[in-house]
């Protein structure tokens, strides 16, 4: 991972090969913003950021998936887990905005029942 400086008016950026994710706080949780390809190369990234978010319980992490270009099997696997650890402290995880390929994995597989898909993301504060 790419350490980057902090600054309090920019988001944590977390880098890795062909993914990046936007942490940015929000009333409720933490909006987690990926942009290009969730893949077993770089999962790690999104488990990380993950897990911090899920650091406090009764939290909601909204996953924004409109810069996702690319989810495979290993990508889903990690919401899914994200989605059961989430449960145990009264969180959740939510999906943002999925590009049409991103929403054909979800439906194809049963995963547009396990979250719920927002169409916005919420707005930081």
């Amino acid at each position: 991972m790419t350490q980057h400086p902090r600054n309090p008016a920019s988001p944590a950026v977390d880098r890795a090969e062909g993914l990046t994710v936007e942490v940015r706080p929000w009333a409720l949780g933490t909006v987690l913003v990926l942009l290009g390809e969730l893949d077993l190369d770089s999962v790690t990234e999104l488990r990380a950021a993950v897990d911090r978010a899920l650091v406090a319980p009764a939290t909601v992490v909204v996953v924004d998936c409109a810069g996702l270009e690319f989810c495979d099997s290993t990508g889903l696997n990690v919401l899914l887990r994200a989605k059961a650890r989430a449960a145990v402290d009264d969180s959740r995880i939510e999906l943002a905005r999925p590009r049409p390929l991103i929403l054909r994995m979800l439906e194809l597989t049963g995963a547009t029942d396990a979250f719920p898909i927002r169409e916005t993301v919420p707005e930081p504060g």
